[in-house]
């Protein structure tokens, strides 16, 4: 709500309707369009509420109308004049204010602008970088504003429904201990303790524990987080997480809070999530999907298919199947007809995935099905191929044989790739929760095991005893919040038992004392009456991403960096001087 006490202004220009008509009032912002009609010139005048138009009439403006003549978009000006029905025929139903007009008696040129590189209205064709460049401009294009203010928006619609529940907003610092949590760390030397370095917050875990040992019970924070990982459209150095925690409860208790916060805070955007939301076990994502974020929206499910190749003859899936292996599919409805180049550049994209190859059958729309490998299925084996994947002419199957957890996420790379190619509709907003993730998984490049959430969850209670002798069996309190096709929060139960953290530690390949190192400030505080808690951290970029309708997080941050970690604005990252790497008891090669 503007406030005019604190304003050379009276008003604003996106506030003003048919309320209004014959007041005078006083408003200032950037010149958005100048038109001039002759004995007229029409003003678009737009601050961050809207645009109103102004007009200068050579009888009513005096002064005022050589000011118009003059100025040119993005010029900041200062406009006083009288609110009036625009003429019968003039309105604008497009614009908010098109009802009204101000026909202007005084104008003041605050400041004058130099030609902006690109225009600064909606659906520009300007490349990102340019735009990355200009940022400061970019905002003020409408639809860069309005996903800030809508960020704005949910923002504080987490603040006030956790407030609403108990809640304390606490800072932890930026400035810590580097320990392996997962990505790689941002790290920052110490001028006071040459050799030594802090390190920028992957996320405020280890702290928002103390905060439950400490006794706050329920702690939130809107939280800065740092990793230093190669980025993507849902990735950036730096981002946002609605970082929660919480005491005396159970998973349960977590996820039905989560979903009523989540609820409220989806109405600022207009959506009504209907709670409560379905939950799946990981095991059954992995198997539908061949992922742990599934977009459900997409159809496509994979299909086991081993039963129908159990007695095969072809080498590739009878391999596959006598090594405990798996013969898995997806059927890509309407893609039948692609050309064979076109269905070979997929086998590449198996291949990348970890796959040892892409098997296929194509059943075009009309002819002779296609395929490299059918020569070597028998007929009951193309019927129970057909059977199980539901497969129609026009219809493409897309086959790995592998190991059931290679399959999977193969397939779930192949499923999204070809629901981007097929087009298939993604409307709406398919939320659901995954939860029961394994506590562990094997780390074959570092040949070890490494903790699948962080090394703080809790274990399943009935499978604690397996964390040295079965750890790939031990199941865990987690749960992640899965929002079309995005893992929009994550949590866990934490483990509150010292002695059970440094198994777990343990477990990863910690040795005691590396533990202890890393770790002991945490293992300290819960030998001093930790309580049971648990809970999650939204990331917020994601969130309204998805809300705005955009593309990449970088369209709702406001000063975003490029794929490269670059800062196209500012120039970061840079080199620094001579003096400061002294300082910092640092060499440069």
């Amino acid at each position: 709500m503007f406030d005019a006490r604190y304003s050379i202004r009276s008003q604003v220009a996106g506030a003003l309707g048919a309320a209004n008509i014959g007041e005078t009032v006083t408003l200032a912002g950037w010149v958005a369009k100048r038109r001039d009609h002759g004995g007229l010139i029409f003003v678009d005048l737009r601050d961050r509420s809207g645009i109103v138009q102004c007009t200068f009439d050579p009888d009513a403006s005096g002064a005022a109308f050589h000011t118009a003549e003059r100025v040119r978009p993005e010029w900041v000006v200062k406009l006083t004049g009288t609110v009036r029905r625009r003429p019968e025929g003039t309105e604008n139903s497009n614009m908010p204010t098109g009802e009204v007009e101000v026909i202007i008696s005084g104008a003041e040129v605050l400041n004058t602008s130099d030609t902006p590189p690109f225009e600064i209205e909606a659906g520009i064709d300007t490349d990102e970088v340019t735009r990355m460049r200009y940022r400061y401009l970019d905002i003020r294009r409408p639809e860069v504003f309005a996903a800030l203010a809508l960020r704005d928006r949910v923002a504080q619609r987490f603040r006030r429904s956790l407030e609403a529940r108990g809640f304390m907003e606490v800072e932890t610092p930026i400035l810590g201990k580097s320990t392996p949590e997962g990505a790689r760390d941002f790290i920052v030397p110490s001028r006071l303790s040459p050799g030594k370095f802090y390190a920028l917050p992957q996320s405020p875990q280890l702290f928002k524990q103390l905060f439950m040992v400490a006794g706050l019970e329920r702690y939130y924070q809107i939280a800065r987080c740092f990793r230093d990982e190669d980025l993507r459209a849902d990735r950036q150095p730096e981002f946002t997480q609605v970082d929660i925690e919480m005491s005396f409860v159970t998973e349960d208790d977590i996820i039905s809070m989560m979903e009523d916060v989540m609820h409220e805070v989806m109405k600022e955007a207009s959506v009504d999530l209907p709670v409560p939301l379905r939950r799946m076990p990981y095991a059954e994502a992995m198997d539908r999907f061949g992922s742990d974020r599934p977009d459900t929206r997409l159809g496509m499910e994979l299909a086991d298919l081993s039963r129908a190749f159990a007695s095969s003859e072809f080498k590739v899936f009878a391999g596959a199947l006598a090594s405990g292996g798996v013969v898995k599919g997806i059927n890509a409805k309407g893609a039948g007809d692609w050309s064979r180049g076109k269905i070979d550049a997929l086998n590449q994209i198996a291949l990348d995935a970890g796959a040892k190859g892409l098997a296929w059958i194509a059943f075009p729309a009309e002819g002779d099905v296609r395929s490299p490998i059918a020569k070597f299925l028998s007929a009951a084996e193309m019927d129970g191929l057909k059977t199980t994947l539901a497969v129609e002419p026009g219809d493409l199957a897309l086959m790995i044989a592998d190991a059931r957890d290679v399959a999977n996420e193969v397939l779930g790379v192949l499923r999204l790739k070809m629901a981007d190619e097929l087009g298939i509709e993604r409307t709406g907003y398919d939320a659901l929760w995954v939860v029961d993730f394994p506590m562990f998984k094997y780390d074959a490049d570092e040949d070890r095991y490494a903790a699948n959430h962080h090394p703080f969850t809790l274990p399943r209670e009935g499978d604690i005893d397996k964390i040295e002798s079965d750890p790939l069996h031990v199941g865990s309190y987690s749960y992640d919040l899965v929002m079309n096709g995005y893992e929009i929060g994550g949590g866990t139960l934490r483990i509150h038992d010292a002695d059970l953290q440094m198994r777990v530690l343990k477990r990863i390949g910690l040795g005691e004392d590396e533990a202890r190192t890393q770790f002991g400030f945490l293992l300290e505080a819960l030998s001093f009456g930790a309580p049971p808690h648990g809970g999650i951290a939204l990331g917020l970029d994601r969130l309204v991403m998805l809300l705005a309708g955009a593309h990449s997080i970088r369209d709702v941050i406001a000063f975003p960096k490029t794929s490269s970690g670059a800062d196209p604005l500012t120039g970061a990252p840079d080199v620094v001087s001579a003096r400061q790497l002294r300082e910092a008891h640092l060499k440069t090669d």
